[in-house]
């Protein structure tokens, strides 16, 4: 039996979702300042960093289709925080609301205990967006904060995660 379906472990599971819910926030708030100024990029980084949270503890509960979804979400700021064309921050601004609006419904679902959270999310217009986001970003190596490209993610990487969540 996983931790997500383990009786025992339901209060583990709502304190994960009250977190993320209130990091969910914290996301939001990033999102809504580079809606209004594109050119903080630095808020993209903030954005990786807090999602990266969540990613972590979603892994130790189990619930990876979240944790994946988060490393998406991740890879996406990071890689966006290092570039100078605005219009394209612009669209990755939008995408990132989207991804934040399906890990919220994705918590939701795990809230009242459905762990197969992806299967009832219509994504297939999320999906074309990131396919198409992830061909501006092939030629941007660094995925992460750290400058080491040990545990970077590669666009190879970026399409392994999107193809384990079934997209």
């Amino acid at each position: 039996m996983s931790m997500l379906n383990d009786p025992s472990m339901k209060e583990i599971i709502i304190d994960f979702c009250k977190e993320a819910e209130d990091l969910f926030d914290q996301l939001e708030q990033s999102l809504e300042i580079l809606e209004g100024d594109p050119t903080n990029t630095a808020q993209l980084e903030q954005f990786g960093q807090v999602i990266d949270r969540i990613m972590g503890a979603a892994k130790s509960i189990g619930a990876s289709e979240i944790a994946t979804f988060c490393e998406l979400g991740k890879t996406i700021g990071y890689k966006s925080s290092q570039i100078n064309d605005i219009p394209l921050i612009e669209v990755v601004v939008a995408i990132l609301f989207d991804t934040l609006h399906l890990l919220r419904k994705m918590i939701t679902a795990l809230k009242v205990g459905n762990d197969s959270s992806m299967a009832n999310l219509n994504t297939k217009a999320f999906v074309t967006r990131l396919t198409w986001l992830s061909a501006k970003f092939k030629d941007i190596e660094r995925s992460s904060v750290a400058i080491d490209k040990k545990g970077n993610l590669s666009q190879g990487s970026i399409d392994e995660l999107m193809k384990s969540l079934g997209l």
